[in-house]
């Protein structure tokens, strides 16, 4: 399955239908993925926790797949970061506050585990400003985060990592949270696409601005949502983490 297509800027459903086409191998996209972020991220500050075993074990297995004739999901072999405020099994998950600087889940969120059901191979977490409250991207743990397009300038906040991971690159799909344009703002400081979904559409279990001592009137501002280059890309990740998970007593 190894090409000369350049898969690094393809949109989540462009490649996904390339891997499951068998023009492209998720190992050779994921390698590709992997050398750009080893040359980008470093001048961005975008992701902070990358997981390079787990995600070409993810390419394997999506290419796997493939090769058996599966029915695989919509995203199967699609490398995706998670904004550092949904929780992911076994990988780091901070809210960007020093005390939870060595936090490792024991399980996914809702929307993590259903990214994983379609396919998609998360590979790590982009940057957030302590307890995802800020308009720009800067923390204790990590540093700042800067926009891809002007390093002297911010992404916004607080999925800044997210909309400069995706705006540079860096995976084709993110998943961020907005209570007061924590995706909406970086998405449009970095000349991405965001969206923010109706109220209570999209589960929260399992990620930041759920505790359960959490003001109701928050919690009612606050939805979950994805960044990306492409608009049908957003309505393909949206069908995926939407719907009642039967804990979220709010969707």
């Amino acid at each position: 399955m190894m090409s000369h297509l350049d898969t690094t800027f393809l949109t989540a459903s462009q490649l996904a239908a390339a891997i499951r086409e068998k023009k492209v191998g998720a190992v050779e996209a994921m390698e590709a993925q992997l050398a750009r972020i080893a040359v980008v991220n470093p001048l961005l500050n975008a992701i902070v926790t990358l997981d390079e075993e787990a995600a070409r074990a993810g390419a394997q297995a999506a290419d796997m797949a493939v090769v058996r004739g599966e029915a695989v999901g919509p995203l199967n072999g699609v490398p995706v970061t998670l904004k550092d405020g949904h929780a992911t099994a076994g990988m780091r998950t901070t809210i960007g506050l020093e005390a939870f600087s060595g936090h490792v889940p024991a399980t996914d969120s809702t929307i993590a585990a259903r990214l994983r059901k379609a396919g998609a191979v998360i590979i790590g977490k982009t940057n957030v400003p302590p307890r995802l409250r800020d308009l720009q991207t800067d923390n204790p743990i990590f540093g700042r985060t800067v926009n891809p397009w002007d390093v002297t300038r911010t992404p916004g906040g607080s999925s800044g990592g997210a909309a400069a991971a995706v705006a540079a690159g860096l995976v084709p799909l993110e998943i961020g949270s907005d209570a007061g344009g924590s995706i909406r703002m970086p998405a449009h400081l970095c000349g991405v696409y965001g969206f923010k979904p109706t109220q209570a559409t999209v589960p929260i279990t399992g990620s930041y601005a759920d505790p359960p001592d959490l003001p109701r009137s928050f919690r009612l501002l606050f939805d979950i949502g994805p960044l990306a280059r492409d608009v049908d890309d957003l309505i393909l990740a949206h069908r995926i983490i939407a719907g009642a998970d039967g804990l979220d007593t709010e969707v």
